[in-house]
């Protein structure tokens, strides 16, 4: 159970701080250099992404030491049985991060009973804090953001990724999705940031996202930001989204239908994990 002591409120603050705490890490460690390792072909880690890692996990169960970790570097990291599980990427796009290229965030989101609760992105880069809370909208920097209202694909900016091991597979890698919302859309983006991705659905940057072979910390908090700024996210197949699903579909909710028929048209869903 939930205690009684612990609120929304106070769930959604330890988040910020512990956002705002990981991004002055990247920031340092990207002005003094970064010890990169290989995870696989493409897949890359830093010596930053385990230090945020480990202050933001530091932070949390300073504050609430019976919740459920899960994070992107150190997995599980607990083995409470809480309802509460904080589902944390300490650095979404290292990619970018290693390269100097500006587009990477911290992602924290909490789930209770499932359900996520609360999602915070932090863009250390432009100082952009997207806040979202269920049932309480989102917002970047304080300010409530919404979906565009874009009701067309063919006028609709959309911006998608591509997983580690696009070079090893050569059936499911996302490319006939790619050139199927080329043909259909107004221009198609990649940033290298699902979370970021996510949150620019929310404020209507982008019109619609899709993604395939994702983890639940890439997309944890950008789900409910999307959700909760007025926009729809869903399977490939329309079905109810699931962070623990390999794919995710998210649009302002006027394109949801046709992104769909794309979809269904160049192949079939990701399988899930």
């Amino acid at each position: 159970m939930v205690t009684m002591v612990e609120h929304s409120e106070d769930w959604t603050t330890v988040a910020v701080e512990a956002a705002r705490e990981a991004g002055a890490i990247l920031l340092d460690r990207m002005e003094k250099g970064v010890t990169i390792e290989f995870k696989g072909v493409m897949d890359l880690v830093t010596d930053a992404d385990r230090t945020a890692e480990r202050a933001i996990v530091n932070r949390i169960l300073t504050v609430f030491p019976a919740h459920q970790i899960l994070a992107e570097e150190g997995g599980v990291l607990t083995s409470s049985d809480s309802p509460c599980k904080w589902v944390i990427d300490p650095l979404d796009g290292t990619t970018n991060y290693t390269h100097g290229f500006p587009s990477f965030c911290i992602s924290i989101g909490l789930e209770v009973d499932g359900v996520i609760v609360v999602g915070v992105v932090f863009d250390p880069m432009r100082e952009e804090l997207f806040v979202a809370e269920k049932g309480k909208g989102a917002t970047c920097n304080g300010q409530r953001i919404a979906v565009s209202k874009v009701a067309s694909l063919n006028h609709a900016l959309l911006v998608t990724g591509f997983s580690y091991d696009v070079r090893q597979d050569k059936t499911d890698n996302n490319f006939n999705f790619f050139r199927g919302f080329v043909i259909c859309a107004q221009g198609v983006r990649r940033t290298g940031s699902a979370a970021l991705d996510l949150c620019y659905v929310a404020m209507g940057r982008f019109d619609g996202f899709w993604e395939m072979k994702l983890a639940p910390w890439d997309v944890a908090a950008g789900s409910l930001m999307v959700a909760e700024a007025g926009g729809v996210i869903s399977s490939f197949a329309g079905n109810p989204f699931s962070v623990y699903s390999s794919e995710v579909l998210a649009s302002n909710g006027l394109i949801q239908h046709e992104m769909l028929r794309v979809l269904a048209d160049q192949g079939s869903p990701a399988k899930s994990l």
